[in-house]
């Protein structure tokens, strides 16, 4: 056994025990029975409502190196009623990989994040959720991507309007090369969500709208999603080399800020061409139906 596995079972069966002694009989709504010496249920309650013997759970409560499953676990957690952050920490100290449980995806931002995205600009900010679908944006980004033809799709999602915009009118350049790598990436986060309707029907829709998107789904590549140079393109200032970064969020699973940053001294003076000029170069739309545009 190495030395982390060592020091995390001993962790493990604190956690337990910690666990266990706050959940009542009734909270699991089973009578209090006789005098009990401790708070709490005892293990082989909890091994009765969780459906696993009481030996193995015994086991597991004192560290000894068992084996568990997901399955398993997920019982256990659902029996000592552990919130989602409990829940993963069990899963790291039990040694067993993690999966966030089934959840629908984000679909807003909260105003302390829009603030953080607007205060960005003049770097483009976007956030968005593992499906690409646009949660917010800054007003640098809506000064590249919000061009009447975006918005004409109608659909707040970036892959839906890359892969159905005509190529002389789509932002991005090298589309042969960068489209099938952001589809790898939406793969790599479909394997949390297969099944699901909502992504299902997703996948099917934009399979219909594309023939190519259908090819690249197809072919079954995966990528994580990582820091890119990639090229775009605006009517009015022509060709711009940016680099993208995603941060995390706290509180938002499966969301990211991506932030784009111009990679040349002649990326940097378009861009602030465009933000000099923002009501000028496009038909003008408001602000709040702009957002409104990209949020669905």
């Amino acid at each position: 056994m190495g030395t982390r596995t060592q020091r995390r079972r001993p962790e493990l069966a604190a956690f337990l025990r910690t666990k266990r002694a706050r959940v009542t009989p009734a909270d699991v709504g089973m009578p209090p029975g006789l005098r009990r010496r401790t708070p709490g249920l005892r293990r082989e309650e909890v091994a009765q409502l969780s459906g696993v013997g009481v030996t193995w759970y015994t086991w597991l409560e004192q560290g000894r190196p068992i084996n568990a499953s997901p399955q398993v676990l997920d019982a256990v957690a659902r029996t000592l009623r552990l919130d989602p952050p409990e829940r993963e920490h069990l899963y790291r100290l039990a040694e067993v990989p993690f999966q966030p449980a089934a959840e629908s995806l984000v679909r807003q931002v909260s105003p302390d994040v829009q603030g953080i995205i607007d205060a960005l600009d003049p770097m483009l900010a976007v956030v968005y959720n593992s499906r690409y679908d646009v949660l917010a944006t800054n007003a640098g980004y809506r000064d590249l991507f919000l061009i009447p033809e975006t918005l004409r799709i109608g659909v707040p999602n970036v892959l839906w309007t890359l892969f159905t915009l005509p190529e002389g009118t789509c932002p991005l350049v090298h589309r042969e090369t960068e489209l099938p790598l952001m589809v790898a990436t939406l793969r790599s986060s479909y394997g949390r969500h297969v099944g699901e309707p909502a992504w299902e029907e997703y996948i099917r829709g934009l399979s219909a709208a594309s023939p190519w998107f259908a090819e690249l789904w197809a072919s079954g590549a995966v990528a994580p999603p990582g820091p890119r140079v990639k090229t775009f393109r605006h009517a009015a200032v022509g060709r711009m080399r940016m680099t993208s970064q995603s941060l995390s969020i706290d509180g938002m699973p499966e969301c990211r800020i991506v932030v784009y940053s111009a990679d040349d001294e002649d990326t940097r003076a378009k861009i602030a061409l465009l933000r000099e000029h923002r009501e000028r170069l496009w038909p003008p739309v408001r602000e709040e139906e702009a957002l409104e545009t990209v949020r669905g």
